[in-house]
């Protein structure tokens, strides 16, 4: 086990611009050591000692107020944005990535997190449970593997899968490394399937609902997990996509998520994306605004809280003309669910005074819902992957629907899934040339006469607004698809060699730049995999830049 120790920093090239994170991962399995040897091996709590560390890093954070910065360069300044949900309006980041100037240590956050803290405890579970004498902990540890994994390969393409922390890891493809993803979770999910007891997981468990923490389940966010990466690589192995939908969908291999009491999420943690919006800095991104007002969608108020005008005075004093950080503000947003247009490029805090969103530090965090399961069922059923099974598109998308306003507590599912409503025109609070009209005529109504591709684009339109606030997943399935219609940045700052498409917008983060000089070698592998330039604008292995039907 402790070899995983001495060998990340050889493997990152001693650049971990943040190394405290190797310095906890130490630190707190020192804490754990409280517990004498023996003790341990009484309560299965060495083999338990990862899973923390390791749960947590799904979406990054360490439940430890005056942290949450480090979730926000990993995704609330890159994915979070990037797929239309929020915007930070620190008018001192409004340089960098909202306008495609990205940078670097904000880019090469997910990376240097995920290798410097969170792979030695997967890697140190790996050894630890091994499948013969710990074949429960074995198989979580497969599922945590992948759930944490196919993030990162989805922000860069090409990641350290196999061997971490041995001479022999090399970079893999993302091809590659989806393959593994598959082979890790069907072997996972026949483990847990013909598991029959002795040990528990319960005590070290926080992902899955209180009352559902049982290898079933795991079984259920396995399949679920399948499905989800099934349906990514669609577009460019559907032979693979059709075969691993049904494996996750056939009952005998322990069914999916299928009700809002079935959230996986981080249970009882510090949610850290309600750490960044308490320091105002989590804004409704004006894409979303114009779906949700569009739509008259009751979710609206549960995702954000209503704008204030920046006015002058109070009361009967109240000036007409009302000013935020020096600038006239044009029209009224008191008590209005107002957002923010991405790549402004305006260098000062005039959106400060938009929606907020609603998610706080006693937040769930949101790892994966029944609604994402229901549409991604309404996809693979759309693909005619599995109709023999009595799958039916329709059917499932508006069960995505109804399951996403349970989730919520939202009222009024069955006029909205009647709704012939379409998205609004964004009108900018201060500057009409940050306008944007309506990107897409899409309904929430269901039209069975439509062509498959308007079909895909209402369920993934519905489905993203379901996955909120979980950018990651939202983002990727955003650039396979095309779906949502996003507004485009009006500033885009990229350029040279490093240019990126306002039209075709960014596709994935580059690797860390320090690896050109630091660590040459891993680099150059890293690049040769992705096979083609490390900018924001080469898509993904899954990134065919069209859908296939």
């Amino acid at each position: 086990m402790n070899k995983i120790k001495y060998t990340t920093a050889l493997l990152l090239g001693g650049l971990l611009s943040f190394s405290s994170c190797t310095d906890n991962f130490s630190a707190f399995n020192d804490t754990k050591g409280a517990y004498t040897d023996d003790l341990q091996k009484y309560d299965n709590q060495t083999n338990l000692v990862p899973f923390s560390t390791i749960q947590k890093g799904i979406i990054y954070q360490t439940g430890v107020n005056g942290t949450d910065w480090q979730y926000q360069v990993i995704q609330n300044l890159e994915a979070d944005m990037f797929c239309g949900y929020f915007h930070d309006m620190n008018g001192s980041f409004n340089a960098n990535n909202s306008t495609y100037n990205l940078n670097n240590g904000w880019t090469s956050a997910m990376w240097t997190y995920t290798y410097g803290d969170i792979m030695p405890s997967i890697a140190d579970s790996e050894e630890l449970n091994t499948e013969k004498d710990w074949p429960l902990y074995h198989a979580i540890t497969k599922i945590l593997k992948v759930a944490v994994l196919h993030r990162v390969s989805d922000y860069y393409g090409p990641i350290l899968y196999d061997g971490f922390g041995t001479a022999a890891q090399t970079p893999q493809s993302q091809e590659e490394v989806y393959t593994r993803f598959f082979e890790d979770l069907g072997k996972a999910i026949n483990i847990l399937k013909d598991y029959k007891g002795g040990i528990s997981f319960e005590s070290a468990d926080f992902m899955m609902p209180e009352g559902k923490r049982t290898p079933a389940q795991w079984v259920k966010f396995a399949n679920s997990l399948r499905l989800r990466l099934a349906m990514r690589v669609s577009n460019v192995a559907p032979e693979v996509a059709r075969e691993q939908a049904r494996e996750a969908l056939k009952p005998e291999n322990g069914g999916v998520l299928t009700t809002a009491n079935e959230t996986v999420g981080q249970y009882g943690i510090r949610n850290p994306l309600g750490g960044v919006a308490g320091w105002d800095e989590v804004f409704m991104n004006a894409s979303l605004e114009s779906f949700l007002k569009g739509y008259n969608d009751p979710r609206i108020s549960s995702y954000f809280n209503t704008a204030k005008d920046g006015r002058e005075g109070e009361g009967e004093n109240v000036k007409i003309t009302q000013i935020v950080e020096g600038v006239k503000q044009i029209i009224s947003i008191e008590d209005q669910f107002k957002g923010v247009r991405q790549g402004t490029g305006v260098a000062d805090n005039r959106y400060l005074t938009h929606s907020k969103t609603t998610i706080n530090v006693n937040s769930k965090i949101i790892v994966m819902s029944a609604a994402e399961v229901w549409f991604l069922r309404a996809e693979a059923a759309l693909r005619g992957y599995t109709t023999d099974l009595g799958e039916n598109a329709e059917n499932c998308y508006k069960q995505g629907v109804t399951t996403s306003f349970a989730q919520w507590d939202a009222n009024g599912v069955s006029d909205y899934l009647e709704s012939e409503n379409t998205p609004a025109p964004y009108v900018d609070a201060f500057d009409k040339k940050f306008d944007g009209q309506p990107t897409t005529a899409i309904t929430p109504k269901w039209d069975e006469s439509a062509e498959p591709e308007v079909k895909l684009e209402r369920i993934i339109t519905q489905k993203w607004l379901a996955l909120y606030p979980e950018g990651c997943e939202a983002w990727a399935e955003q650039r396979r698809t095309g779906y949502p219609k996003l507004f485009k940045v009006v500033v885009n700052n990229s350029g040279g060699e490093n240019a990126i498409s306002t039209d075709d917008m960014i596709r994935r983060v580059f690797f860390n730049q320090d690896y050109k000089t630091g660590n040459k070698a891993l680099y150059d592998a890293l690049v040769s995999k992705l096979g083609g330039a490390d900018n924001g604008a080469t898509r993904l292995w899954w990134d065919a830049g069209k859908n296939n039907f």
